[in-house]
């Protein structure tokens, strides 16, 4: 299982390069990410969140399958990815993130987005997604672009919750994995 980059980590902050085939042990990266988000009990997660400034995330929206139909075994390596449009009107869903524990805040978003990206294989497709799925792929694009979903919320909500962030940064938050904070201190 690899270690989650906690709030106020530099690599959270970083957009991600493009990668291709060349790059090293990419299966094992995309197969340990799998891992990492089960053990969490996250629905995505991004390269960025494993220490890895490159644009690569990883989605497995099963336990919205209840809820949500178009969830239920929807499993994706999304690599290189770009938004090509955001479509459709925005509603609010309240959204957490393993780089930031403990903190589930009301976030607005675009109903249905278009997109380009290359699975595992380097093969290209280009889709709409909509509903759940859609919001689950801009939260994680979000974090290949450098950002968090804390930085879409209302301010107010961002002065109310700012030391709660400060004290996941330092490692003190309820997660129970591992996390690497800021300076590379790690604990489980």
């Amino acid at each position: 299982m690899l270690h989650i980059t906690a709030y106020g980590h530099p690599t959270l902050k970083k957009v991600g390069v493009e990668i291709d085939q060349s790059y090293p042990e990419l299966d094992k990266l995309i197969e340990d990410m799998f891992e990492t988000m089960y053990n969490s009990r996250g629905v995505g997660l991004a390269a960025q969140q494993v220490n890895k400034a490159i644009r690569l995330f990883v989605i497995d929206a099963s336990p919205y399958g209840e809820e949500h139909e178009i969830a239920k075994d929807y499993k994706k390596v999304f690599i290189n990815a770009k938004i090509t449009s955001y479509e459709g009107e925005e509603y609010e869903m309240e959204e957490g993130c393993l780089s930031v524990p403990g903190i589930n805040e009301y976030v607005k978003r675009p109903s249905r987005i278009k997109m380009t990206y290359q699975d595992e294989n380097f093969e290209t497709h280009e889709e709409e997604f909509e509903g759940i799925i859609a919001r689950i792929i801009q939260h994680e694009y979000d974090h290949i672009d450098g950002k968090l979903f804390v930085e879409r919320i209302p301010q107010i909500r961002k002065i109310l919750i700012k030391k709660k962030l400060k004290d996941i940064s330092v490692g003190k938050h309820p997660a129970d994995y591992k996390m690497v904070y800021p300076r590379n201190k790690m604990r489980l």
